[in-house]
């Protein structure tokens, strides 16, 4: 992989294909082949009366064709195209992708942890939500199931049950009617009721397990394995009720790598790696830096200069080192002149991501010993972490 942006120095791989190979265009590409207003099939999806889009959190691309012996039904269905995760890769910026059809940088959700200027820190966008943050002033855009719900779409979530009212579901997937089912007979259960013949429809379904399987064993372990095979019988359940007329997408919104334990560094006990930082955010595989106020644009500047200075001193070639500023201007957070003015504010002043698989940056000092025991990881720019599919499980 190769690109640049505003020096050599900041050698990137290219940006995100928001609009036309991310993400951000599955859902939105379902609601342009149902005739939403405002939406358009940028990905030429299969016709059809419903469309089933189904999540599959952490399942890379390449995690998926290393692993297809473990699931004959995804080994046969076509695949439709190879897509770009959101930037960072990372759930809460994917799913806010996949559910506005929006880049990261108009829906806002910058990281796993997103800074807050109003606050002056950090919070999180999935399960421990600030209660200071309103969902829908921090995403105010309307979401692709709302629009669909507008247009007569019969819009649905199939999710587990505690998501019904969750911050990330508030600011990114509202819209249309949600259906909470836990158990993996339940959600199929669930779907195919709620598939009706007839009408245009609608339909986000969310799987977790292998994620969190992978957060805690790793991808590579037996019991991720085990939980792909148990995806793939449910799946192959899902499409063979589905009614006529009916197509069943499937993506990912990350992939995911395994860091050894050697490659997880606390940087808060390494000098000058957050000298002049007023708190990180984002994730271990993603590293965003907020400097302290400065008195004018140009001390910030300095500061930026001087942090990245360290960080390529303490790690040279094995990490990618930006500014937000090159960041915004190479189009990884979207089309830069779309930006919405509250969102840059949000992304760190610099963001430093692992150039190779092995590493995860921890300050653990201002978020404790627990994420040290993380295997599977995500955030960063490696092919296992930023690609993902996009297939037609019916073409099976």
């Amino acid at each position: 992989m190769s690109g640049s942006l505003e020096s050599p120095e900041a050698s990137l791989p290219p940006p995100p294909r928001y609009g036309g190979g991310a993400v951000a265009d599955v859902l939105s590409s379902a609601a342009g082949a149902l005739g939403v207003p405002g939406y358009r099939d940028v990905l030429g999806l299969p016709s059809a009366q419903r469309y089933v889009v189904v999540l599959v959190d952490g399942l890379g691309l390449e995690q998926l064709r290393a692993r297809s012996g473990y699931a004959p039904l995804l080994r046969r269905a076509p695949l439709t195209a190879e897509l770009d995760a959101a930037f960072p890769t990372t759930t809460a910026a994917s799913l806010a992708c996949l559910g506005t059809g929006l880049p990261v940088g108009v829906h806002g959700l910058t990281g796993y942890d997103s800074y807050s200027p109003e606050l002056g820190e950090a919070v999180n966008m999935l399960g421990n939500w600030d209660p200071r943050v309103d969902p829908l002033a921090w995403q105010p855009e309307p979401t692709v199931l709302e629009a669909a719900e507008a247009a007569g779409v019969d819009a649905v979530t199939v999710s587990r049950k505690k998501f019904r009212r969750s911050a990330l579901t508030a600011a990114a997937l509202r819209g249309g009617r949600f259906v909470g089912a836990d158990t993996t007979h339940a959600r199929v259960r669930a779907a195919l009721e709620n598939l009706k013949p007839g009408r245009r429809g609608l339909m986000y379904f969310y799987w977790d397990d292998l994620d969190k399987t992978g957060h805690q064993l790793g991808w590579e372990s037996a019991e991720w394995n085990e939980h792909l095979e148990e995806l793939d019988s449910t799946l192959r359940r899902l499409i063979a009720g589905v009614p006529p007329e009916t197509t069943v997408l499937l993506t990912a919104d990350h992939g995911m790598v395994d860091v050894p334990v050697s490659g997880r560094v606390d940087v808060s006990s390494i000098p000058g790696l957050l000298d002049g930082v007023s708190t990180t955010a984002g994730e271990p595989r993603c590293l965003q830096l907020h400097v302290g106020p400065a008195t004018d644009n140009e001390q910030r500047q300095e500061t930026q200069t001087a942090l990245m200075a360290a960080w390529r001193k303490e790690y040279g070639s094995a990490v990618h080192v930006a500014t937000r500023e090159q960041l915004l201007a190479g189009g990884w957070f979207g089309d830069p002149r779309s930006l919405r003015p509250e969102v840059p504010a949000r992304i760190g002043d610099v963001l430093v991501l692992p150039a190779h698989e092995d590493l995860a940056f921890h300050d653990l000092s201002r978020i404790g010993l627990g994420t040290l025991g993380t295997v599977g990881q995500h955030g960063g720019l490696t092919r296992q972490e930023a690609v993902v599919p996009l297939m037609d499980l019916t073409g099976a």
